[in-house]
Parts: structure tokens; C-alpha cells; sequence
């Protein structure tokens, strides 16, 4: 039997008329590497803040790992890994202080072994005793990635990864997320970028102005001899003209 790691069930966010996310109904088993696509201001996210608890859905349910995003938001925090699309590390600490920061809150015992790792990983060794605020947009994002990883949670909801990484750090990236889920993890990854999604996802949704045009796996697809991005302009070409 499937396990599903985010089941979501009809959920809705209005501010006032605008409708951001319009009755979202999906599931993402474990071991996904699962896409959440759609052109900007499609609602995607929207979404992640919902499922992450950092905003309250207006009507609908969500779990994450068993846990009601609604009833315990805190919970649901604790047990995942979140890469915000623009969130930035707080300024007034250096990459390592706030590497250690979140080994305190997350209660890692091996916090500094941890984070040499992904000072090495990510190749940002150089810059662990600079103040966040003066870190570049590329290296905020390392430092991003790195918080979300360094506990490794079961469950990454990570929102434009690789949108201030060059070319050589995306690809390697990508491969950590490809065996991150191998391992039996889970991601689930918002984009605008198809190639990428092409490449790494197993399986995606399509959002296009807060409602769901299309779930299905990059298998089929391929099967198809069809591309993602191709279909997606399809799809949207098409609502834009009904």
C-alpha cells in the first residue's frame, strides 16, 4: 500500500477576491521526487506555505507526515526541510553561526561535523565566518540548502532551488536530490523551470492560476515521446483560450 508523505484535500487561500489557491486536492507518496509546476503567480507558493503551516488555508485539509497543518503547524515544521523561495538567513549572523543556530533548535548533537560537511559539499568553506548580509545571493542559497538538508528530514518542500546556483552547482544539486530520494526521502520541489523538472522529477502537478490542470509522472510522458515543457504550454494555451 502507497504511503502518502502529503495528502491535501480541497485546499483554498483567498485574499479577499483574489483566490491564490483554488480547492488543491493532491497526494505525494514516499520516496517522490514530485514537481509542483506552473507559471508565476500560478499559486505554487501559495501552497508551500500552506502545507508548511507558515499561512492557514482558507477552507480545506492538508497532513504532512501525519500532521495536520492546521492543528499543529509547529509540528509539521519540525519534521521537514524548507527552502523558502525568498527567504534569507538572518543577517546579523555568519553562514556557520546560523548553521549552528539551527543545530540548536533541531537538537543535532553533531552539529559542526554536519555542517563542515556541507560547507565542503556545497563549496562555501570560505565564507562560514562572513555575516549573512554580506554573503551573495548564490551563496545565501547554499547556506539555505544546507539548513534544510542538514538534519535530513524525510520530507524537503523546497520552493525555486536552483534559481542562484551557476550551472556547475545546479547540476550537482540535482544529483544530491535524485539520491536524497533513492534513500527512501522525499522532496517536493516548486518550479518554473521544466527542463529541470524534466529531468529530475518523478512525478508533478501542474497549477495555473490556483487550480490544477494536469497530475501525472514524468514516465508517462516520456512514454509519449512528449516533453514537459511542450505540454505544459498545451495545457495553458488552452484554459487561456476556453
Amino acid at each position: 500500500m502507497s504511503e502518502h508523505v502529503i495528502a491535501a484535500t480541497g485546499l483554498t487561500k483567498k485574499y479577499g477576491d483574489l483566490v491564490a489557491v483554488n480547492g488543491v486536492s493532491l497526494s505525494v507518496e514516499k520516496g517522490a521526487l514530485y514537481g509542483l509546476l506552473g507559471p508565476n503567480g500560478s499559486g505554487k507558493s501559495t501552497m508551500i506555505k500552506m502545507l508548511t503551516g507558515q499561512i492557514r488555508p482558507t477552507a480545506g485539509t492538508a497532513t504532512v507526515l501525519g500532521v495536520d497543518v492546521q492543528q499543529d503547524p509547529v509540528g509539521v515544521r519540525e519534521r521537514v526541510g524548507i527552502i523558502p523561495e525568498q527567504e534569507t538567513p538572518p543577517s546579523f549572523l555568519t553562514a556557520h553561526e546560523y548553521l549552528q543556530l539551527v543545530g540548536a533548535i533541531r537538537k543535532i548533537p553533531d552539529i559542526e561535523e554536519r555542517a563542515a560537511w556541507w560547507f565542503d559539499f556545497m563549496d562555501f568553506g570560505d565564507k562560514k565566518d562572513v555575516l549573512c548580509k554580506d554573503l551573495s545571493r548564490g551563496t545565501r542559497q547554499k547556506l539555505m540548502f544546507a539548513q534544510a538538508f542538514v538534519h535530513q528530514p524525510a520530507l524537503a518542500l523546497i520552493d525555486e532551488p536552483l534559481i542562484n546556483f551557476d550551472p556547475i552547482m545546479q547540476h550537482q544539486v540535482k544529483d544530491y536530490l535524485a539520491e536524497y530520494t533513492k534513500k527512501g526521502n522525499t522532496i517536493f520541489l516548486s518550479t518554473h523551470i521544466l527542463e529541470v523538472a524534466e529531468e529530475i522529477c518523478s512525478d508533478f502537478v501542474i497549477l495555473h492560476k490556483g487550480n490544477i490542470l494536469h497530475t501525472g509522472t514524468v514516465a508517462s510522458l516520456v512514454a509519449e515521446h512528449r516533453h514537459l515543457d511542450d505540454f505544459f504550454l498545451e495545457l495553458v494555451q488552452r484554459t487561456r483560450n476556453v
